[in-house]
């Protein structure tokens, strides 16, 4: 009598090949390296150079409003933050968002070239829209 022999059993193993998993979070830290610096683009102004120490990191992403040489305001909140908007509505628009985040800094990007008289006008415009403090932006002295 024959005893037929039975093949032994293969132990299934499932396992995760992690490999493509790590290339797929590596390509998103490279999407996200390059387009974390143009987040904070605005209008191109000529800022001035000034030493000064950086901001407090916050959660709040800033607003940002640009005045440039020729006097046109700009806001860098919405689809349409590279349209010059006149000043009334620019303190509006960020009293309605201090209203909801009393935390929101407030930045002022003045150019250069702009009178003084416009970057003052625009930071009392902004404390009365409810700005508990109003930054100026600069860049570091180049040595």
């Amino acid at each position: 009598m024959s005893v037929a022999r039975k093949a032994p059993r293969k132990k299934l193993v499932s396992e995760i090949n992690v490999v493509p998993y790590i290339d797929v979070m590596l390509v998103l830290l490279v999407v996200f390296m390059v387009t974390a610096p143009l987040l904070m683009q605005g209008v191109k102004v000529d800022l001035p150079d000034a030493p000064s120490a950086p901001i407090e990191d916050t959660d709040d992403e800033p607003l940002i409003v640009s005045v440039r040489a020729d006097g046109t305001y700009y806001l860098n909140l919405g689809k349409d933050e590279k349209e010059a908007k006149p000043l009334a509505e620019i303190r509006d628009t960020v009293a309605k968002v201090l209203r909801q985040k009393p935390k929101t800094p407030v930045l002022v990007w003045g150019d250069t070239d702009a009178k003084y008289g416009l970057i003052v006008g625009t930071m009392t415009q902004l404390q009365q829209a409810g700005a508990p403090s109003v930054g100026l932006v600069t860049e570091p002295p180049q040595e």
